[in-house]
């Protein structure tokens, strides 16, 4: 069976899988790797307050080296519509690019991968085995994804030697950027107390609202560090202010916002919190704050894999 990547990522941009993919993108992605001899797994996770997902592992031999790919066919939101020059679901082709959520983030990915797989199977070229672990809640919580397949294949004693993400992260050129690392995911969802009133009365009211201006102030008010070696800068980005005031006339007793810190490995999660915290209380309000770790920072040393994947990219860019 020979595959086209064009048309597989096309196939996927059109099944709109928005956080969490119900599955019609992980059934599109299964019948290719079903066609093409892999051993596919559906797995659905559930978590108490959270959406079930459904999972897919794929396995091409059963022979070790595992060289495993780690990817998820779910999507964050379009937006406005109005706003797309393309359907977002169409997954158009014009003037030579893909349009659609997913093209970047991930679909095209994986169908290149599978179309590679599938060029690799062909040829007999497969040493070991090849595999892909997608999740469906990439883009959400990331609770009944990832972390709980490889439970799963823990618990079968089913091991992945190497491992490619094949998220984008090249900005300008293919294999302009190569990562062997991620950087960790910090949520903060942080609520300030006010006491409702009338805009006429303010000495009887407490107003949430400047208060947060100033939390959400010294939150930002200066860098977290300068990079490193092997990662950028870490960056807060304030992502939701929320009061919910529909009245002209009245302050309100409540505001609330969220924010996320992508960081690099000069910090752990507990020192973050310890620095974000700091910062919250040098703006001398009250406050709570929830903090959720969706990931946390990691390095890994170079080996042949990188070695390999750079070596591929050099081929490919003359660079």
């Amino acid at each position: 069976m020979t595959l086209d990547p064009v048309r597989l990522a096309q196939e996927l941009i059109q099944k709109p899988s928005v956080t969490p993919d119900p599955g019609d993108a992980l059934d599109v992605l299964e019948r290719d790797l079903t066609a093409l001899g892999f051993a596919c797994h559906r797995m659905v996770f559930s978590e108490p307050g959270e959406d079930d997902v459904p999972n897919l592992y794929a396995r091409f031999g059963t022979e070790a080296p595992n060289f495993c790919y780690a990817g998820h066919t779910d999507v964050v939101p379009p937006g406005n519509m109005a706003h797309w020059t393309h359907d977002p679901y169409a997954g158009v082709i014009e003037d030579g690019q893909l349009w659609g959520r997913g093209a970047a983030d991930m679909k095209a990915s994986i169908a290149a991968f599978v179309a590679a797989a599938s060029n690799a199977i062909n040829a007999g070229t497969v040493k070991g085995s090849l595999s892909l672990l997608i999740t469906g809640d990439e883009e959400g919580v990331a609770i009944n994804g990832t972390k709980k397949v490889l439970d799963w294949l823990r618990a079968r004693g089913e091991t992945i030697d190497l491992c490619l993400v094949g998220e984008p992260t090249n900005p300008d050129a293919l294999g302009d950027m190569i990562k062997i690392g991620r950087r960790g995911s910090l949520h903060g969802h942080l609520t300030v107390h006010g006491t409702q009133g009338h805009v006429a009365y303010p000495h009887r009211a407490h107003n949430p609202i400047p208060d947060m201006v100033k939390l959400l102030a010294a939150l930002d008010a200066e860098p977290l560090d300068a990079g490193n070696a092997h990662f950028e800068p870490s960056n807060l980005e304030i992502i939701d202010v929320h009061v919910g005031n529909e009245a002209a006339n009245v302050i309100p007793g409540e505001a609330q916002a969220r924010f996320n810190i992508r960081f690099n490995s000069d910090w752990t999660p507990e020192s973050l919190r310890a620095e974000l915290t700091r910062r919250l209380e040098s703006a001398g309000v009250g406050y709570t704050v929830d903090w959720w770790l969706s990931g946390d920072s990691f390095l890994t040393p170079p080996c042949a894999l990188s070695d390999a994947v750079a070596d591929a990219a050099e081929a490919v860019t003359g660079r």
